[in-house]
């Protein structure tokens, strides 16, 4: 992280979430896209505005449930299938090179064996356990449990920003058995 440093507050929306040091200015500026974008400025042409891609906007509080809500939809859309392809290709390339469609469903064998409905996790507002939080410049963590009953689900998850949004690198999704009794004293 040279030259960057983390806000004090979570910012908004379309806020960045970092400072941008000269040196990855200096990177950013060097880019044959960059390189192009000026071009067309100086030919008449009107420049795009959007944010270099070392700026990442931090997700809000519906753009992050989206994000959740597709994540468990894709996992239960590919237990009920038994095709992990389309979960694999939509998340970040990292998680493509370490995870073949055969491997996730492998992954995901007891959580399919249990036959736990995820499509109910829809209905319901996830519940955070821990802040959602940058943990890299360019890695959101989000960690919480849809409240379902008899099963809830736990939920570990890892964003990368990648081609302009946040893509899937890594998933923990645990069943939860809801306690019935009343905690002793």
């Amino acid at each position: 992280m040279i030259g960057t440093e983390l806000n004090k507050r979570m910012p908004g929306r379309l806020a960045p979430a970092f400072f941008v040091g000269f040196a990855t200015l200096a990177c950013i500026l060097g880019t044959p896209a960059a390189a192009q974008q000026t071009q067309q400025t100086t030919q008449g042409a009107q420049p795009s505005i959007q944010p270099p891609p070392s700026l990442r906007p931090t997700p809000g509080a519906l753009e992050l449930s989206k994000m959740i809500w597709s994540t468990i939809a894709a996992v239960d859309h590919a237990n009920r299938s038994g095709n992990y392809s389309v979960l694999r290709d939509i998340s970040a390339q990292g998680f493509q090179i370490n995870n073949t469609p055969a491997q996730l469903g492998q992954i995901f064998t007891g959580l399919r064996n249990l036959q736990v409905d995820l499509s109910n996790a829809l209905l319901v507002p996830p519940t955070y356990t821990v802040a959602p939080q940058l943990v890299q410049e360019d890695v959101f963590r989000v960690q919480g449990v849809f409240q379902m009953r008899p099963i809830s689900i736990g939920f570990d998850l890892y964003y990368q920003w990648e081609q302009g949004r946040w893509k899937l690198v890594g998933i923990d999704l645990q069943p939860l058995q809801m306690t019935t009794e009343a905690p002793s004293r």
